[in-house]
């Protein structure tokens, strides 16, 4: 469908260069550089005037379903106790009980509004970001002093929090807790964030969020840090179910032996051999990263595609995920050649998350019949 060649996507590198509230005026290059996995950043007002984009009741009826992940979270005077959604209300505490936290993950994946906030932040490569969790809390509420292994934006939304931060040296946990609670937390400074003011902290740094008042609403922008065992296990079973090598192990200068216990030295090789020939395949390997990083999480499903296709304007599912590389285009889970013309064409979209009708009507055929094939699995919709 696509010739091979290698083509660049628009450029876009000035905007990385353009001072924003939501960085407490520095530039993305500028926060990057200075802050991104280094040092946290507060930030006043990050968002003047935000207010919560879900009310409540609306994040509480999302708690209550199936496809969306949860979590309750109790202080009791003798420890946490730790909960798994769904949950219908009544299963939750009274508002005006202490102490209790509501986790709703993945709300990005299920809400317009929420997944445009979201991309606020792709000033960070789509292949690190994650998801957008969003939690509710009463007087009190909170998860326990602890640090996470990938960076994060605490955006308040509504109500106070006061955090707690430190470069965590001692990384004991409590014994038998539900939670990753720090045993022996040392806090370095403490910030009372008020709706639109937002911290960020890179990975290890410690911290405990108690919220202060009753409808405390914290938004947390969370990344990806693929953990380097298990993606390379994912990677090797992709690339193993697509190797077509039969060779079959043989052995006619094996000797007979006293030793039938003991691992043959040649069959130890012709492993070694096997996956230096698997790894060799790098064109294999790119599209097993592409397809490994875009596949969508498993509680993630699209609606089919309602009305039938036309060639005009399009925008991706919020629920999609699309990446690319000098020589594919990923989505989904799925990789696709891609060069010339077309592949600026399928860069721009996966950069943008759109394409006007033009720029849909001026493709190939082989590339639009890709984009209906799309539109009907619900992975991108007309405009």
């Amino acid at each position: 469908m696509f010739k091979p060649e290698t083509s660049g996507p628009p450029a876009t590198a000035a905007a990385t260069q353009i001072p924003l509230d939501l960085l407490g005026g520095l530039s993305p290059a500028q926060f990057m550089r200075r802050h991104w996995q280094k040092k946290p950043l507060l930030i006043r007002q990050a968002i003047p005037g935000f207010r919560p984009i879900l009310s409540r009741s609306a994040l509480f009826d999302l708690a209550s379903q199936e496809t969306v992940e949860s979590r309750l979270i109790v202080r009791k005077p003798r420890g946490w106790a730790l909960k798994q959604g769904p949950f219908k209300r009544s299963a939750l505490p009274p508002f005006k009980q202490s102490g209790w936290t509501l986790l709703v993950q993945g709300v990005d994946q299920h809400d317009d509004a929420v997944h445009e906030l979201l991309k606020r932040f792709r000033f960070v490569p789509d292949a690190r970001l994650d998801d957008l969790m969003i939690s509710w809390a009463s007087e009190g509420g909170g998860v326990g002093p602890h640090f996470d292994s990938y960076d994060v934006f605490l955006l308040q939304a509504s109500g106070q929090r006061r955090w707690r931060i430190g470069r965590q040296k001692d990384l004991t946990l409590q014994p038998d807790v539900p939670l990753k609670i720090l045993q022996n937390f040392e806090p370095e400074e403490e910030h009372v964030l008020e709706a639109g003011d937002m911290l960020y902290l890179p990975p290890r740094w410690a911290h405990d969020g108690d919220a202060l008042g009753e409808d405390c609403m914290t938004y947390s922008i969370g990344f990806r840090a693929p953990q380097r065992g298990g993606l390379a296990g994912e990677l090797l079973q992709r690339m193993a179910d697509e190797l077509d090598d039969e060779t079959l192990y043989r052995d006619p200068t094996q000797a007979a032996t006293a030793h039938p216990g003991a691992m043959p030295e040649g069959l130890e090789a012709f492993a070694v051999d096997a996956l230096q020939r698997l790894l060799a395949e790098r064109q294999s390997l790119a599209c097993a990263l592409g397809e490994v990083m875009t596949e969508p999480k498993p509680r993630i499903f699209f609606d089919e595609a309602q009305g039938h296709w036309v060639a005009g304007a399009v925008r991706l599912d919020r629920r999609t995920r699309m990446m690319y590389d000098p020589r594919h285009v990923f989505i989904n889970g799925e990789s696709f050649r891609a060069g010339g013309a077309d592949a600026r064409l399928m860069q721009r979209l996966a950069d943008e998350r759109a394409l006007d009708a033009r720029q849909v009507q001026r493709a190939s055929e082989g590339a639009q019949a890709l984009l209906q094939d799309w539109f009907e699995a619900g992975w991108l919709h007309l405009v």
